[in-house]
């Protein structure tokens, strides 16, 4: 009692066309016809003189814009200058690459402004704890000579 005959598939009508699927698209021409009066090379057919640009290059890709390096050089040497490594040396050398660096910042549009600020401010006020430090150490200086000469007085009672 089982049914040993494949399945059928439903015949057409009178009306119905055969069922027939869409034919592929056209494949794309490689290259043009060539102009009218064209003798092709010797060799062949050549390349184009200049390739097809590679994904993510020049065209649509994010250039990330470059940071002034001065501009990381004066934060840098700025903060060894207040931290008394490298006392007015680190400092005067971050003032001047400060500078320089927001010079070059406003030239060629490069980012890092706000390192070349902090390497100025950090750097002037750098500046000015070693000249109050040196105007404290002088007048502890002067004061200690001071009291030094007023108690060694020499006198002979003899």
């Amino acid at each position: 009692m089982s049914d040993t005959n494949p399945p059928q598939q439903p015949q057409p009508t009178s009306g119905d066309a055969p069922y027939t699927p869409p034919a592929p698209p056209a494949a794309p021409p490689y290259a043009s016809a060539p102009p009218s009066g064209y003798s092709a090379p010797a060799g062949g057919y050549q390349p184009a003189a200049y390739p097809a640009p590679a994904y993510g290059g020049a065209y649509g890709a994010y250039q990330q814009q470059k940071t002034n390096v001065l501009a990381i050089i004066s934060m840098i040497a700025s903060i060894v200058g207040i931290v008394f490594i490298l006392p007015i040396i680190g400092s005067i050398a971050g003032v001047i690459m400060g500078h320089i660096s927001l010079a070059q910042i406003k030239r060629t549009a490069e980012k890092g402004r706000g390192m070349a600020l902090a390497g100025l401010i950090i750097g002037y006020v750098g500046l000015a704890f070693a000249v109050l430090g040196i105007i404290l150490f002088a007048s502890f200086i002067g004061w200690a000579v001071q009291q030094d000469s007023s108690y060694s007085s020499y006198s002979s009672g003899f």
